[in-house]
């Protein structure tokens, strides 16, 4: 009997694979778990439909994320913090920070688990810091870190 899988399965296969089992098997043990269908014409036509409209979602996000990558490119963001002697900062600039700078100044929603930092910013000064949008596509933006005035908020 062929199958269409709806979950992994070790040892048979991954989600939405056709794969040829046994009667007792596919009867017995895939199909009453949940783990797959029976491969009619109708299922078939279902899968294909599925993997379809996952593509057409797939290349959106992609787009998307290589727009807002055009956007961000070469952009610099300013964050404000107050800053002691020699130019370290009370505290530190974290990838929160730098998320809601750059929705402040370029209107952009980042989330700030894209943001790659490899520690915190503790002093002042200009920092390269990389944005992964989506797996295939990243940007890296400037951030200017400058003293707070003491009435600033």
């Amino acid at each position: 009997m062929e199958v269409i899988l709806l979950k992994d399965v070790k040892g048979l296969g991954n989600e939405g694979d056709v794969v040829k089992v046994s009667d007792g098997y596919a009867r017995n043990y895939l199909i009453p778990k949940g783990f797959a269908l029976q491969a009619t014409k109708a299922n078939l036509r279902m899968l294909k439909d599925k993997r379809e409209t996952m593509e057409s979602k797939a290349q959106r996000e992609l787009a998307a994320a290589e727009k807002t990558a055009k956007q961000l490119e070469n952009s610099v963001v300013t964050v404000r913090s107050k800053a002691g002697e020699g130019g370290r900062l009370f505290g530190s600039v974290t990838a929160k920070d730098i998320a809601g700078a750059i929705e402040k100044a370029l209107g952009i929603a980042v989330d700030r688990r894209r943001i790659e930092l490899e520690e915190p910013i503790k002093t002042l000064g200009s920092y390269s810091v990389l944005i992964r949008l989506h797996p295939e596509v990243s940007a890296t933006v400037r951030v200017e870190v400058e003293s707070q005035a003491e009435g600033e908020k």
